[in-house]
């Protein structure tokens, strides 16, 4: 079998959560019912939003503006799950590359502002959850040890 790519793997996972969320399904009770086992970074995928779902949740309410999760689009509301797992544990993965991706396909599965909305959104929580880089934060003075 031939690997899938990361976009091919976040486009079947898209497709499975997708799936269950319409029919009321965690990740792995889908994922049980599929007769080929999908690539590894789909289940990790599916496993990770179901495993943090009340934080990515909590996370995506917190970032959002005027829009509850329960009003968006199926296919807005599962990409931003799927992104947000990927941009709070996907360890190495770069950020513009989970928003692009995300934003992409939305643009080819949902309305025509998803694509706006997804970027704007997950801007948002990536802004949230990256550390500040190292040249924002003050190094201690020796002064500040002075008083030890």
């Amino acid at each position: 079998m031939v690997a899938a790519t990361r976009r091919e793997s976040r486009e079947h996972a898209l497709s499975i959560a997708y799936e269950g969320d319409v029919r009321g399904l965690s990740g792995d009770a889908v994922l049980a019912e599929l007769a080929v086992a999908p690539d590894e970074y789909v289940v990790e995928l599916l496993r990770g939003v179901d495993e943090h779902r009340v934080a990515i949740d909590a996370l995506l309410e917190r970032c959002s503006e005027h829009w509850s999760l329960e009003r968006m689009p199926v296919v807005d509301r599962t990409l931003l799950r799927l992104a947000t797992y990927e941009l709070v544990h996907g360890a190495g993965l770069p950020t513009a590359v989970v928003i692009n991706e995300a934003v992409e396909l939305a643009k080819q599965y949902s309305t025509k502002d998803s694509g706006r909305f997804v970027n704007g959104l997950l801007s948002r929580v990536a802004a949230e959850v990256e550390p500040a880089p190292v040249d924002d934060v003050a190094a201690p003075s020796p002064e500040d040890d002075a008083g030890s």
